[in-house]
């Protein structure tokens, strides 16, 4: 069931509307390091490299500050990378660090440690007429009690050069001069509509392809992630304990879970495509 423009992709629209001028150097106190972030109330604050601010307001957007030594090709990195997931769970959705395809009107997603080749497989699965969904990271809408919701993707496919030879991606410009990755179009193009999850699929590592399912307390643990991602989340809605062990047992109950074992081996990688691909065609769990 295709679904039309839902309120959350409206607030992040409007929200990270970006403006140009001086930002705050801290929300704490203490100015911010190079490379880090405060949060406050309904503020954030990001700097990057040098002088490089990125301030955030809740119903004020984006406010970026370029100092001379601000490397203006980092800054879409920025945008679409911390300040997005910050300013979602400032407003009460959940950034998960996964890359994802849709498939009958419901989202497959894959998450995993940095370099465990999600964005690689979710490239690959195009050659099976699956869709992206979404590249690194997944914002879900928890505002319905009964199901969860996953806005389409805001940011390009990024691939290193081995992978675009293992996909049918078309490369585009590299994504910067320290980035050694390339923007590309997945073969089987995107999905631009909020849908369902389906499915959250952990990538591991295996001597041979596999899909098995995760059930009960293993869940729980599973959805203890140490990402940013999760750093922010946890930030924004200031969860106590007991917040937090209800939040995750919501997730654990309504998302189905599933591990995918294959080896990082090229020469077996399109065998693992090929079970992936099955796997979400014939709809997982379901």
């Amino acid at each position: 069931m295709l679904m039309l423009k839902i309120p959350a992709q409206a607030t992040m629209e409007r929200e990270t509307e970006v403006t140009f001028g001086l930002a705050p150097k801290t929300l704490l106190g203490e100015p911010v390091p190079e490379m880090s972030w405060q949060m406050r109330g309904d503020e954030f604050l990001l700097r990057g490299e040098g002088h490089h601010y990125f301030h955030y307001r809740r119903g004020h957007g984006i406010t970026v500050e370029r100092g001379p030594d601000a490397d203006a090709s980092e800054e879409s990195l920025w945008l679409n990378g911390s300040v997005y997931a910050a300013i979602a769970s400032i407003n009460g959705l959940l950034p998960i660090h996964a890359s994802a395809v849709a498939h009958e009107d419901q989202v497959f997603a894959f998450t995993g440690p940095a370099e465990a080749g999600k964005s690689t497989l979710v490239a690959a699965l195009a050659d099976y007429g699956l869709a992206m969904f979404c590249d690194d990271t997944l914002v879900l809408d928890l505002s319905d009690p009964k199901r969860i919701i996953c806005l389409p993707g805001h940011k390009r496919l990024k691939l290193r050069a081995d992978a675009l030879a293992l996909t049918s991606a078309i490369a585009e410009e590299q994504v910067s001069a320290t980035v050694g990755k390339f923007y590309a179009l997945p073969a089987a193009g995107e999905v631009n509509l909020p849908l369902p999850i389906a499915e959250l699929i952990f990538l591991e590592l295996g001597p041979e392809p596999s899909i098995l399912p995760i059930a009960g307390g293993e869940r729980l643990v599973r959805l203890q992630d140490d990402h940013y991602t999760a750093n922010f989340f946890a930030s924004a809605r200031r969860f106590d304990h007991l917040d937090q062990f209800t939040h995750l047992v919501r997730l654990a109950r309504q998302i189905p879970m599933a591990r995918f074992r294959r080896p990082l081996d090229p020469s077996c990688f399109n065998e693992g495509v090929a079970l992936a691909a099955q796997y979400v065609i014939t709809g997982g769990q379901r």
